[in-house]
């Protein structure tokens, strides 16, 4: 049996070492191009929420200015260096970025009397925070306008670190993509609790940070722990080709819906020569299906987008700049990654679907594919946050679905039950750790990791299992390249030794809330029901609201909670009836306001049996955002 030591493996330290050899390695002008422009960074490296919580800590990553050790992937390592710059830097004269302040950048571009922010990080303490760096620069400008790129939380959350809600009410505009509110929202709340939980997984977020534990996530260091916020769009972007000026900053937009967020557009600053592609072009591979859990993006359209931006701006364009990394420079250079990230995109949709074709399944296709030698050596391509194998196995499943057209796989016995005959099979528990512990002294850690998986799911609370497959874990992750795989790997690891560390962090704020619409909120609460408790109910509450727009009528029968707008056949006849304003109704399912306290200070009006509304809310649930993954 092995004794691990929490070090490389000597199989993982010889990897990691071969890797060094990359012909990669022999262009290092993004080390030059990182720090172009540098004017210089905050005095204090702790950002800190009203309670004096450290919600981001600029200094956190200091250890990766040594040489990479074996504990770590040394691709993984260079870009971890890289995307731990922290600063303000000038893109060209009147664009700035704020880099290293939180997983993405924010952009500051200048107008006639102030500034349009571009991409306003995930929190709005970080957000303030870049911006009071931008200001100690450049002066004291007013925020004159925001520009949602998309629709995901790294590039809207701390809106309110910049603006206030006052201000975009006076008319101060907050420009996005059609269609960005409704997945913005839908996104982080519908499958929020989720999505926050595998988060976690893919960004480290409990881990420490060192060679050992968290260099990373690929795409930036990882997300801050601060206040998300959101204010709605005042203006969408609904065509591509649409200008706008605003503050005198010319803009021109194309939109790339489908692409790495459902809701996303490119802008072309024409009087800059520059070209923001938000996130559809950054230094990695992105990810087709992201492991927090997403839709399934589409690579055909994505490099055809990318196509059409090289086609409509590429002959006026000096510099490309993204919401996450550091800027490209000069137009050749610019077209060139461009179109290799282009290439990327269209070889992996491609040549998966020609091996599906050929009755490849998604985790043959996965082995098999190898990009081509040309993309293999740009820096820009390589898997750091999404990765060739994940994404094959996207395309496949975005084509294909789940099912591989094997009849055995029909109707599998689900995870722990499989286990536990998995391991009778094999002789029991003890001879499945006897050989796996053969497996790890050999270095086959993905083996190790899957058969261990079997007696876990079995028995749980095997220590001996447990100890593997952390030690089996911690060599995956110290081997990858990729920077959300390491952190899945190492969470993994620290779970089955220490126990849940829980969801550190969560998008489902009281501002993602107060920004569904009605329609969006009784979805969210349909989500909640619990079905089979409810298969007897048949409750109807009709809400009347002072808008103009007839009753909503909410129904719990056969376990769906349905809701119709108006009356007649499909809304039934209610047992009761509320009338209240629509802030007062929010604050009522969402738990904040009691019926009765409505009634008493004169906010609602009750007809019917208020006891049949309590019935209703009693068949919902609460999500559980410490759910084990590593355990059954």
């Amino acid at each position: 049996m092995h004794a691990s030591s929490g070090d490389a493996e000597a199989v993982v330290a010889e990897a990691n070492g071969a890797a060094r050899r990359h012909p990669a390695f022999d262009d290092t002008r993004d080390l030059e191009d990182e720090r172009r422009g540098f004017l210089g960074t905050a005095g204090e490296a702790a950002i800190r929420d009203a309670d004096g919580r450290v919600v981001w800590d600029l200094d956190a990553y200091g250890f990766l200015d040594a040489d990479c050790p074996p504990t770590a992937h040394p691709s993984l390592w260079r870009q971890s260096r890289l995307v731990a710059g922290h600063g303000l830097f000038e893109v060209v004269p009147g664009i700035y970025q704020v880099r290293g302040f939180d997983l993405s950048n924010m952009t500051v571009v200048e107008g006639e009397r102030g500034v349009l922010v571009i991409d306003p990080l995930v929190s709005t303490e970080t957000a303030a925070a870049a911006l009071a760096l931008y200001r100690r620069h450049r002066g004291e400008r007013p925020v004159t306008g925001v520009l949602y790129t998309h629709s995901h939380v790294d590039h809207f959350g701390g809106v309110r670190g910049v603006v206030d809600a006052e201000e975009v009410a006076a008319g101060l505009p907050v420009i996005a993509p059609q269609g960005f509110l409704e997945h913005a929202v839908s996104e982080n709340v519908y499958a929020g609790t989720a999505m926050s939980r595998r988060a976690a997984y893919m960004y480290g977020t409990a881990l420490p940070r060192g060679p050992r534990g968290q260099i990373g996530s690929g795409l930036g260091a990882t997300a801050s722990t601060g206040t998300v916020t959101l204010i709605p769009p005042t203006l969408d972007i609904t065509r591509t080709g649409q200008s706008e000026t605003v503050d005198g900053i010319r803009m021109v937009f194309q939109l790339t819906p489908g692409t790495e967020a459902p809701a996303e557009l490119n802008v072309h600053f024409p009087d800059h020569a520059a070209l923001c592609t938000a996130e559809n072009a950054t230094h990695t591979l992105h990810n087709l299906l992201t492991l927090r859990g997403a839709r399934v993006r589409d690579p055909h359209a994505w490099a055809r987008y990318l196509t059409e931006a090289v086609h409509l701006f590429g002959a006026a364009t000096d510099v490309v700049f993204a919401s996450h990394h550091w800027p490209v420079w000069g137009r050749e250079n610019a077209l060139a990654f461009l179109s290799e990230q282009r290439d990327l995109y269209a070889y992996l949709h491609d040549q998966t679907l020609r091996m599906v074709n050929q009755g490849l399944t998604g985790p043959e296709i996965a082995e098999r594919m190898q990009l081509p030698p040309a993309l293999e050596r740009a820096w820009h391509t390589h898997g750091y946050y999404g990765s060739v194998s994940h994404n094959a196995k996207a395309v496949y499943q975005r084509y294909m679905g789940w099912f591989d057209g094997n009849p055995a796989h029909l109707w599998t016995h689900p995870p722990a039950e499989a286990a536990a005959r998995y391991v009778d099979f094999m002789g029991g528990a003890e001879e499945v750790l006897r050989r796996a512990h053969q497996s790890y002294v050999q270095g086959d850690f993905r083996w190790v990791a899957e058969v261990v998986h079997h007696v876990l799911f079995a028995d749980p609370g095997n220590a001996e299992a447990r100890a593997l497959q952390a030690d089996a874990l911690e060599q995956l992750g110290y081997g990858s390249e990729n920077g959300t795989w390491r952190n899945f790997y190492l969470t993994g690891a620290l779970e089955l030794r220490e126990g849940s560390v829980g969801t550190p962090t969560s998008s489902v704020s009281e501002y993602m809330l107060d920004a569904l619409t009605l329609e969006q909120l009784f979805d969210s609460l349909a989500i909640r029901v619990d079905g089979p408790r409810s298969w007897d109910a048949d409750v109807t509450v009709r809400w009347h609201l002072p808008d103009g727009c007839g009753p909503r009528t909410l129904r719990l029968k056969n376990g769906v909670l349905t809701h119709v707008r108006g009356a007649g056949p499909a809304a039934g006849e209610p047992d009761v009836e509320i009338t209240l304003d629509e802030p007062a109704l929010r604050s009522l399912l969402l738990g904040r306001a009691d019926l009765g306290e409505l009634v008493a200070g004169g906010r609602a009006r009750v007809t019917g049996d208020p006891a049949r509304l309590a019935e209703l809310t009693g068949h919902l649930t609460e999500p559980d955002p410490g759910f084990p993954i590593v355990t059954p």
